[in-house]
């Protein structure tokens, strides 16, 4: 089982991309594609059913190696990565899972920040296609673009917020294809990082004889919204012990036996989610030193009448919606809660 974002179908040429002739040949091959990444949104076509725009080099004529990032090649022969479109009047692509519809054996693939196109190639793309966040649409994406697009996004990202040194505090400079970042001055390497939080599942079986899960919110989200309880695993801790930490922390709730489940890529900015399950020995809620707005116990019978957010803030959310709702499919959350209420993950 794979969650979203984490089918990555690039091999990311670890080893070569520190060869700069390599990295050169990669870049100026016909072939090569581009995805651009502005302030955290991915260029999609105007069409009905949007769809992931990957440009072409004689789209960005401007551009330079040194200011990309290589995320890696892909095998479309074989299917690692396949074309579901070819437009006739463009050179831009867009890639899906579902076919193979080119005969290139393998296609290489960098990601540039949009910060650093020329201005008229700018205005161009902002013509040709529309600027959206990943998670509006992931739903509508092949796992394939889903997982390029959280890469470029999630080292975009990192290069935007660690352009200076943290040791002496001058410029850093992409280096290693931009997978590495350089100090110019004390020579300081900084490599891409990703926090890990952990994002548990809490379960209880009640003096009622009913299993009910612990779910969160916070007053930030659409109305009636609930997820699993989530937080950053501090230095010195293991994961179980962020579990425990951190359920006892926001809800003052005491658990025991935490099992792992499955994990995530969430490049939103920059985490990776490890899910697990926890049960419960106490069942008071108290949320009054924490950011919850509430917390709830929800039986599998309340769960089967929930909707799913595809909206994560409130201003995004409609109105004739469910009373309650889980946050949206592509996030470890909800599976961990369909996965309990199917009875497919924890004791009870």
């Amino acid at each position: 089982m794979t969650l979203a974002y984490g089918n990555m179908p690039l091999d990311r040429g670890t080893n070569q991309r520190k060869n700069k002739r390599w990295l050169a040949a990669e870049f100026t091959r016909e072939d090569t594609l581009f995805c651009v990444i502005n302030e955290g949104q991915c260029l999609f076509d105007n069409g009905d059913v949007l769809s992931p725009m990957y440009l072409s080099k004689s789209e960005l004529p401007t551009v330079s190696v040194e200011s990309c990032i290589y995320l890696g090649k892909g095998d479309l022969k074989k299917g690692k990565l396949g074309l579901e479109s070819i437009e006739n009047d463009r050179s831009a692509i867009t890639i899906t899972g579902n076919s193979n519809t080119r005969q290139s054996s393998a296609i290489a693939i960098f990601a540039i920040d949009y910060n650093k196109l020329r201005f008229s190639t700018q205005e161009a793309l902002s013509e040709m296609g529309q600027w959206q966040g990943l998670r509006k649409v992931t739903a509508s994406l092949s796992a394939i673009d889903a997982s390029i697009l959280a890469l470029a996004k999630g080292l975009v990202h990192w290069h935007i917020s660690h352009q200076f040194c943290g040791q002496c505090g001058h410029a850093n400079r992409s280096v290693e294809a931009g997978h590495a970042r350089r100090c110019s001055e004390c020579r300081n390497m900084s490599f891409p990082r990703t926090d890990p939080a952990v994002i548990m599942l809490v379960e209880k079986m009640f003096a009622d004889g009913i299993p009910r899960c612990l779910l969160g919110r916070q007053a930030s989200w659409a109305e009636g919204m609930y997820s699993t309880l989530a937080g950053f695993v501090d230095p010195g801790e293991t994961l179980e012990q962020a579990v425990i930490r951190e359920v006892v922390e926001e809800t003052a709730i005491h658990v025991e036996n935490p099992c792992y489940i499955a994990s995530q890529p969430w490049p939103f900015p920059a985490s990776v989610m490890l899910g697990f399950t926890a049960v419960a020995t106490s069942d008071n809620i108290n949320i009054s030193q924490n950011d919850l707005e509430d917390a709830q116990w929800f039986s599998r019978e309340q769960l089967v009448n929930f909707g799913v957010n595809n909206s994560v803030l409130a201003e995004d959310a409609g109105s004739d919606t469910p009373q309650y709702k889980m946050s949206s499919g592509d996030s470890i959350s909800s599976y961990l809660i369909n996965a309990w209420k199917n009875k497919e993950i924890g004791q009870y």
